[in-house]
């Protein structure tokens, strides 16, 4: 096997054009051969005991070209990026030539590299730190926090419904003169104002009274998850049984003690200064770390190929779809239960892909700017730490996590760690 030409495109795309002579075709061939052997029937013979000739009599010549193609070609590509100092990110584009027994296979790769990286004053960044001081104000949100979650909800029927209310309703929907599915309840409690229902029906509930009956006209979003309904104007007829406003508890003694393990008022609001401070400073060290970070990405310089931030959202959603999977729900119901589309849905982790890729290949080269090294101690009880995580053996661990990649992990770690401990916090 050869690499004839090695021609760059533009930044990061290379075009690679590749011969296997004749004499290691073959080898190919006879190597594809041998790993399909045990499934192929041949009129004579026990299943798997055809010698290649019968079968290529029977199936033709080229019956093995397309596996030994397909098992020698990533294999050379790999091979002549490794040799060239060139890292892929994505799957090659593969042209293929030429395949004959005597003069072998001539091909084409286009490939998409690993953009060479630049960056410089990483170390020694200047953040200034959240001022985390619990404040009075910190202290009454908490309160009326509480207080809302022990409200008591009361009837009142001298004025019209407000924001904020709890309306109770039947409600139908029509569109034309045709009630859909889905578009009716009896008794339902509609907070008004919290954009529970599609834009437009809670703010057409304000202003009516207790015993009401009346329409409201809303479209439906272009984004709904019925097919039927998206973008169309609908009718709703409403019944108002009851408007229900939430009455607050007094925040005292007695209260305290009855919604709480403390004794006074005084006890408890101690307690929240302590548990808020210790949240706040939390906070302020997250944010401080968030800061670095992103003055290390704004110091990266490099042209990433689209396709990096492209596999980076798709891992994003993979990772997402494994999580609801575990809640028992397949992605694409959890799409239609929340009226999106897999092209939303994936625009909605751009930024969060572009970060990730920008960061990750900062740390990387300031990895090895730093010299930073794994050893192979380190990796041996990372893998030990990942094995009990995931619940397998060390064996299963390194057999499915490569070494090369989980080495460089830690040093990105490493690196991520240096520079926060150099950062300057103001």
């Amino acid at each position: 096997m050869s690499l004839v030409s090695n021609n760059k495109l533009e930044n990061n795309k290379y075009e690679m054009t590749f011969e296997i002579n004749a004499e290691d075709f073959e080898k190919a061939v006879n190597a594809a051969f041998l790993r399909a052997k045990n499934s192929i029937s041949v009129p004579g013979f026990r299943k798997g005991k055809a010698p290649r000739k019968m079968v290529e009599k029977l199936y033709g010549e080229n019956a093995f070209y397309e596996d030994a193609v397909n098992y020698a070609v990533p294999e050379e590509i790999e091979k002549a990026a490794e040799e060239n100092g060139l890292v892929l990110v994505t799957r090659p584009e593969i042209t293929v030539d030429a395949v004959s027994k005597d003069e072998g296979v001539k091909f084409k790769a286009v490939i998409i590299t690993k953009p060479e990286v630049s960056i410089s004053d990483y170390l020694g960044i200047e953040v200034k730190k959240p001022d985390n001081t619990v404040t009075d104000d910190d202290i009454d949100n908490e309160l009326n926090t509480l207080r809302n979650r022990n409200a008591r909800l009361v009837s009142v029927d001298d004025r019209a419904a407000q924001s904020g209310d709890i309306a109770v309703l039947d409600f139908e929907g029509f569109k034309g003169d045709v009630a859909f599915e889905g578009g009716k309840a009896e008794n339902y409690e509609l907070e008004l104002g919290s954009g529970q229902f599609i834009p437009g029906f809670e703010d057409q509930v304000i202003g009516h009274k207790v015993d009401e009956e009346f329409d409201i006209n809303v479209t439906f979003p272009e984004t709904y998850h019925v097919d039927d309904l998206k973008g169309q104007p609908v009718v709703f007829k409403i019944k108002l049984h009851e408007i229900k406003v939430k009455e607050l508890p007094e925040v005292d003694d007695e209260f305290i003690k009855d919604t709480t393990e403390f004794e006074s008022l005084d006890e408890y609001k101690n307690d929240l200064k302590t548990k808020l401070a210790d949240r706040k400073a939390k906070q302020a060290d997250e944010e401080v770390e968030s800061a670095v970070l992103d003055a290390v990405i704004s110091k990266l310089e490099a042209d990433i190929p689209e396709v990096m931030y492209e596999n980076k959202i798709n891992e994003l959603v993979s990772d997402f779809g494994y999580r609801v999977k575990a809640q028992g729900m397949d992605l694409d119901i959890y799409l239609q239960y929340m009226g999106m589309t897999m092209e939303g849905f994936k625009e909605g982790f751009k930024d969060r892909a572009t970060m990730e890729v920008k960061l990750r290949l900062a740390l990387e080269k300031i990895a090895e700017l730093e010299n930073i090294e794994v050893s192979d101690e380190e990796l041996e009880e990372e893998y030990k730490r990942l094995a009990e995580i995931y619940r397998v053996s060390l064996k299963e661990a390194k057999k499915h996590i490569p070494a090369e990649g989980l080495r460089m992990d830690l040093k990105v770690g490493k690196a991520s760690k240096l520079v926060r401990e150099k950062a300057v916090i103001a």
